[in-house]
């Protein structure tokens, strides 16, 4: 555990995240586990959003009660399996403004080819969450955090279901000040730049493709 990566070992997280490795798991069961768990992963990374107070009536008295502060924030999803994690963050979240980055991994390469991005405007402004399953070779994430501070986000943080030692070294490398949270740190990345143990390919088994 470190300042720049957050692992949650929350007993929910934890128990959620078997299931999903388990290749026998279903489609649809992986899909709402998903769901659910990101859910959970939100909690952490949003946990120090900045907060004013507002003045209310309860029907008691009046009170200075808590509320966030500032523009709302981004969310973006780092496509395809990104919207897995983004559908229970919004539920959480559902004020938040969201972006797209298209990227996909060059099969012979490992490395990351840019085919869509679209983001809110303002991105200084607002806390940035960018969200995947996968920090594998960190490569797509370090790619698409680029495109974020491009477009003017200065406060971004990385959300993902998974990591390898080999991806947080790069992001770590890349953008020391984007914060990494994550259900998991696994053991390393296979020769096809998979983590392992891991849980396959998160796109694959949330959509039900090869």
């Amino acid at each position: 555990m470190s300042e720049h990566l957050t692992v949650v070992t929350h007993p929910l997280v934890q128990h959620k995240l078997t299931i999903m490795r388990d290749k026998d798991t279903s489609t649809a069961s992986f899909r709402q586990l998903l769901r659910e768990i990101s859910q959970l992963l939100a909690y952490e990374v949003t946990r120090e959003m900045e907060v004013t107070t507002r003045r209310i009536e309860t029907p008691l008295c009046e009170m200075d009660a808590p509320v966030l502060a500032g523009r709302k924030m981004v969310l973006v999803s780092i496509l395809r399996a990104g919207n897995g994690l983004l559908d229970g963050i919004l539920e959480l979240i559902p004020s938040a403004r969201v972006g797209f980055v298209g990227l996909y991994r060059d099969e012979e390469t490992l490395q990351p080819v840019q085919y869509y991005c679209k983001l809110p405007p303002d991105l200084g402004d607002r806390l940035v969450i960018a969200v995947d399953p996968m920090l594998a070779t960190g490569n797509s994430s370090a790619a698409a955090v680029d495109l974020l501070k491009e477009a003017g986000a200065r406060n971004i943080r990385f959300l993902c279901l998974l990591a390898a030692p080999e991806g947080v070294a790069r992001m770590k490398a890349a953008h020391p000040d984007v914060p990494i949270v994550t259900a998991a740190l696994d053991e390393r990345l296979n020769e096809k730049g998979y983590i392992v143990p891991g849980l396959g390919d998160a796109g694959d088994r949330m959509f039900g493709t090869r």
